[in-house]
């Protein structure tokens, strides 16, 4: 059964979702942006262990608590291994009051019209077992859209609702994230189909069930506001999708309802260099900041 305690603070409590889950593909810039050179690890373990020192160094920092940040979004590594000897899932929500999420998805697979589906997930099962026996809540995975093409864009909402039907089944909260590409000139238009296949596929969603949804911030303010307003959202958040952490607040305070979700965002102007002192005081001004904007 779903924690009622982390349940009542995903869907009502004031806050944000930090998004820690850089996977293989993307650790090495998010470590370069951290500080951390290429030459500084000579392979995939050592840099696996760079990226969870810095997770641990942000989860354990006293600005990231439950008071601002409402979860946190586990890379599956990550929710392997544990700070100060206590497993990451358990420490973030026993510890900091944070309401732990994994993503389970394995990338993306090659672009078919105007969208970059999900990978197959052929052990989906094995892992969501796995996750509810290590205290998680609930679940995150991405595909994306770079075109206002119908086709494509029915395909991956309809792939995110069967895998989120999957997810439902094991008693977890998907995370639902079909991203669109920030850079495209048809951006509004894949929007507004993107908000006409999450409305259609929600019927999917059993009786008594919800799901979230991750959406890019949308060029029309309050676009999403019929998703908030939905009894099977628990709640939709945003992602920053490239976005500075000034411009994607400022976005964010136009959208009434909708919850930050950054990563990069979130992370910007964190150094391995730092003295602790320095790194909590930076970490504590964009959490500040981000749920500023998040409760707008």
């Amino acid at each position: 059964m779903t924690n009622a305690k982390m349940a009542e603070q995903a869907a009502n409590k004031d806050g944000f979702i930090a998004a820690l889950d850089q996977s293989g593909g993307s650790t090495p810039k998010a470590l370069k942006l951290y500080g951390v050179s290429e030459s500084e690890y000579s392979n995939d373990e050592e840099m696996f262990d760079l990226i969870h020192k810095m997770r641990a160094r942000i989860i354990k920092s006293p600005a990231f608590t439950g008071d601002k940040v409402m979860g946190a979004i586990l890379f599956e590594q990550t929710m392997d291994r544990d700070i100060d000897g206590t497993p990451t899932a358990q420490y973030l929500w026993e510890k900091r009051g944070v309401v732990p999420f994994l993503k389970v998805d394995k990338g993306l697979a090659d672009a078919k019209d105007g969208v970059k589906l999900m990978k197959p997930m052929p052990d989906l099962d094995a892992l969501l077992d796995r996750a509810v026996k290590k205290g998680v809540f609930g679940t995150k995975m991405r595909s994306v859209i770079d075109a206002a093409d119908p086709k494509g864009i029915a395909a991956i909402v309809k792939q995110q609702f069967e895998v989120g039907n999957q997810i439902l089944s094991h008693g977890l909260v998907p995370i639902i994230e079909p991203e669109v590409t920030i850079s495209i000139a048809d951006k509004a238009e894949a929007e507004d189909i993107l908000l006409a296949e999450i409305k259609k596929n929600l019927d999917s969603v059993p009786a008594g069930k919800q799901i979230m949804l991750k959406l890019t911030l949308p060029t029309k303010a309050n676009l999403y506001k019929p998703l908030i307003d939905d009894p099977r959202v628990m709640r939709v958040v945003a992602l920053s999708g490239g976005y500075s952490r000034e411009e994607a607040n400022e976005k964010l305070a136009e959208n009434k309802g909708m919850i930050a979700s950054f990563s990069r965002a979130l992370t910007e102007g964190l150094s391995a260099q730092q003295s602790d002192k320095e790194f909590d005081a930076k970490l504590a001004e964009a959490i500040d900041s981000i749920f500023e904007a998040s409760r707008t």
